[in-house]
């Protein structure tokens, strides 16, 4: 069973290390940039892509170099994405101890969270997880559910908030309007 807890990161509150500058470190690079274009990263690598030095800017910093333990200082979130196993095991072992969340590329013992894939349209974002088993399975039904939410969402989604903002009366009363007023948004498939 699928234990691990949902939440989604205001990632421009936060300062994030990301050790590897090859292919693993670009795609969690881009995948950071498309979701939190405000995120602050600082890219730590002995290489670095000609697409992820592309990507350098004032919250984006790129050290050329081996990693340090100082790479850690101030840091909210750790990526690991090198091809370095030992050397991802002995950063998670300070991480840890440091109260650092980290995530290792393709890794999931080693990981304490994990990359989601997905699925965005307008304000709307759903994160799909597979407990780390299976990114195609995510990839898979990141596609199907991106052609099956409407393309109006965002329109939906703004109406409701200025219904919800007129709606008078306490919690519960509000709760149970929205209910009734989206019901029919989703059809449910026939028993």
């Amino acid at each position: 069973m699928n234990q691990l807890f949902p939440v989604f990161l205001k990632l421009e509150h936060l300062h994030v290390l990301l050790v590897g500058g090859g292919n693993v470190g670009l795609e969690k690079l881009t995948a950071l940039l498309a979701n939190s274009p405000e995120a602050r990263v600082t890219v730590v690598a002995t290489y670095f892509l000609p697409e992820m030095q592309q990507l350098a800017s004032d919250r984006v910093l790129l050290h050329e170099r081996a990693f340090q333990w100082e790479d850690l200082d101030e840091k909210d979130l750790v990526i690991l994405a090198t091809d370095d196993r030992a050397l991802h095991a002995a950063i998670c072992e300070k991480t840890r101890r440091m109260r650092l969340l980290t995530n290792v590329a393709d890794t999931p013992d080693l990981c304490d969270f994990y990359l989601s894939s997905v699925v965005r349209k307008g304000d709307l974002k759903i994160a799909i997880s597979t407990n780390g088993k299976s990114p195609t399975v995510a990839k898979r039904l990141r596609e199907f559910l991106t052609d099956v939410i409407p393309d109006n969402i965002q329109d939906i989604l703004d109406n409701l908030t200025v219904i919800r903002n007129r709606i008078q009366g306490d919690f519960k009363e509000k709760v149970d309007q929205l209910n009734k007023l989206t019901e029919g948004l989703i059809h449910k498939k026939p028993e």
